[in-house]
């Protein structure tokens, strides 16, 4: 199993001139110390619109900055906005290839369609429309990287016949990813060869079925949107860790409590238009309102209150593989997710920037230094009994 770190570059209240320079330039230098430690990916959201939550509006530049800092972590671009009204196929082509070559063929290429009625309303876009104009994008991006000219006439993408430049390092791509926030979107990444991004956070047993769902339909893919199938899958957790184990608990569940109320405040404007092209809009946060003591199908646009109440209370258990705590905690609760089958775990680190960059920076170290060698060796030869059903973090 891999390690990789997931950014949505948030950006808190109050601002002055040097707030988002801040929090761009820390989080470069977290991913410098990433590279250097030997983690595989570094994933970059696009949003557009989210106050505090994620200024991440460009990440094909953020990572572009990125590749001249690092020199072996891949570049998740994960995910770019795959509707018209947002982005042009043919300006993702061209802008992706040139990242890729900027890096030496550092790039992953992950797509999606927006998340939220926040972002597709400030671009005009109909979410009932969304899917189609993804599937159409996954399909035609490819064939301009691999084809010297490539023409195309469809409902979302129009191009006459063209040369569409620079064309990517990595022959015949770079792997193709989509994001897995909503339930079911694992089976559309594998019909279509795609690697599949889990971003929301879920117990050990609903991801395992998943990934196994995934896997078995992956298996049976013979016509790949790419030229080839990319059948890797990657989740998203929180990382706090801490020679202190209550404490690293205790701030790790802050963390988790920022991003619960964050993604709750941002996604939960996805209510104001119904859809069932968006029906499980807030999935993004459920796993973590669930575990926090409520038990409803879906969360409620109220429900990151109660979230932030029951994660920081001194009482409560984190979620089950929440990964913060002392290096064995956290070694615990990740050979759970090792067991469900996924092949990278992505940290987010400091959600709502509430840690100070020094303590960030030496939770990476720690977690380099104490957890990162015990998943270097195959996890048969380790003689591990993890179980999806592993301990706690943080449980005494």
């Amino acid at each position: 199993m891999k390690f990789g770190l997931f950014y949505e570059i948030s950006v808190p209240r109050p601002w002055d001139r040097e707030s988002e320079r801040t929090a761009y330039e820390n989080n470069i230098e977290q991913i410098k110390l990433a590279d250097e430690l030997g983690f595989q990916t570094v994933w970059v959201v696009e949003h557009h619109f989210f106050e505090e939550f994620s200024h991440s509006s460009a990440p094909d530049l953020f990572l572009t900055a990125v590749a001249r800092e690092t020199s072996q972590i891949r570049l998740g671009h994960g995910i770019a906005v795959c509707v018209p009204e947002v982005n042009s196929a043919v300006r993702l082509a061209e802008r992706a290839a040139t990242l890729d070559l900027l890096s030496g063929g550092r790039l992953e290429f992950g797509t999606g369609r927006a998340t939220s009625w926040l972002e597709l309303a400030g671009f005009g876009a109909n979410p009932d429309e969304t899917k189609r104009s993804w599937d159409e994008f996954v399909r035609t991006i490819p064939k301009m990287w691999t084809n010297e000219r490539f023409g195309y006439d469809g409902q979302y993408v129009k191009l006459p016949r063209r040369a569409v430049l620079p064309k990517p390092y990595q022959r015949p791509h770079p792997p193709l990813w989509v994001a897995a926030g909503s339930a079911g979107t694992e089976i559309d990444a594998a019909e279509r060869g795609l690697g599949a991004l889990f971003l929301s956070f879920m117990g050990y047993e609903r991801l395992a079925g998943r990934i196994a769902d995934y896997r078995e339909r992956i298996a049976a893919c013979d016509t790949p949107a790419g030229a080839f199938i990319n059948n890797k899958t990657t989740m998203v957790n929180f990382l706090y860790c801490h020679e202190d184990a209550d404490h690293g608990v205790r701030l790790g569940k802050r963390v988790a409590a920022s991003y619960g109320e964050g993604s709750g405040q941002a996604f939960g404007v996805s209510e104001i238009y119904p859809t069932p092209a968006y029906s499980s809009a807030g999935d993004i946060r459920a796993g973590l309102v669930n575990a926090a003591g409520n038990d409803r199908a879906a969360p409620s646009r109220d429900d990151h209150w109660t979230l932030r109440r029951a994660l920081e209370s001194e009482d409560a258990q984190p979620p089950p593989g929440l990964c913060a705590g002392s290096p064995e905690q956290i070694i615990e609760a990740l050979e759970g997710w090792e067991e469900t089958g996924v092949d990278e775990v992505s940290f987010l680190l400091n959600a709502s920037e509430m840690l100070p960059h020094e303590d960030v920076m030496e939770s990476l170290r720690l977690f380099g230094r104490e957890v990162m060698p015990h998943f270097e060796t195959p996890r048969a030869a380790r003689g591990s009994e993890a179980a999806v059903e592993a301990p706690v973090a943080g449980a005494r």
